[in-house]
């Protein structure tokens, strides 16, 4: 089976970069910034495969690079190098996406692409009102109708239990659970073929992580989505992968199934990281 996203070589560095930088790039650092020139490798030659219906699993501590990499993979950074390469989806099958336009990566976001921030306010306009928000996504995706946006919303909104009398009131007044469901419902207004989450549940009270990540699961599987998590939490990587990835320094230390990674981990970072959560 093809994957739905293909992701090799993918790399992002801050700074000019130098001869030592690229040596490095063989070599397993010590951490990701070169001591020669300054230069912050994010990301460094990532490989990855998403198929429909799976959760990819992305962990680390703070710094690993997980974060900008699901910024690269939403086209909100620019790449050092890399390809990004897709199969079954009508728009651009078969193409690097990083040689696409801005107008391209935007268009395609809008129609194919849904994210989820750890802050609602990065994916939000507090200002408007919750279903203004899903309607903004939707008129990115090409949406006219006022009744029929209006329709969408209101189904969203009781999809991911929010009250749907309360749509025309802004963000600003819901709770954070309240703000990270409204966001669910906006990512998940065209719907996606690829939904990327980056660190939904942190910040928020133990028993509202519950019912958000319970939310989460039961939408995957209900609308077949493939999913991307980023997050330092291996019990939200527990509850919802399949596969995962370890980072480190930019790096993909190590990768395969989720139960493999949390009940035999093989490289010593991914060890450790794994007998600290315990």
């Amino acid at each position: 089976m093809k994957p739905i996203l293909e992701v090799r070589g993918l790399s992002k560095r801050f700074g000019n970069g130098c001869p030592i930088c690229a040596r490095e790039e063989r070599e397993e650092p010590e951490n990701n910034r070169c001591p020669h020139c300054g230069t912050v490798m994010a990301c460094r030659d990532i490989r990855l495969d998403l198929y429909e219906n799976e959760v990819l699993g992305i962990v680390g501590e703070s710094g690993s690079g997980k974060s900008t990499l699901l910024k690269l993979l939403h086209f909100e950074e620019e790449p050092s190098g890399g390809l990004i390469r897709l199969t079954g989806i009508p728009f651009g099958e078969g193409e690097n996406l990083l040689q696409w336009s801005r107008y391209q990566k935007r268009r395609f976001r809008d129609q194919w692409m849904g994210i989820v921030y750890q802050n609602p306010s990065l994916g939000l306009r507090m200002g408007i009102s919750a279903g203004g928000n899903v309607a903004e996504k939707l008129l990115n995706a090409g949406w006219r109708k006022v009744e029929e946006i209006r329709r969408r919303a209101a189904e969203l909104f009781q999809k991911t239990e929010v009250p749907v009398e309360r749509m025309d009131e802004t963000p600003s007044c819901f709770s954070g659970g309240m703000q990270q469901r409204v966001q669910i419902a906006k990512a998940l207004a065209n719907e996606p073929k690829i939904l990327l989450l980056d660190e939904v549940t942190t910040g928020l009270d133990l028993s509202i992580q519950a019912r958000v990540l319970d939310l989460l699961r039961r939408l995957q599987m209900e609308l077949k989505l493939a999913v991307i998590v980023v997050t330092h939490d291996l019990g939200v990587i527990r509850l919802l992968c399949q596969r995962t990835l370890v980072m480190r320094w930019g790096r993909v230390v190590e990768s395969g199934l989720t139960d493999q990674i949390l009940e035999d981990p093989q490289h010593p970072y991914s060890q450790l990281l794994v007998s600290s959560q315990l």
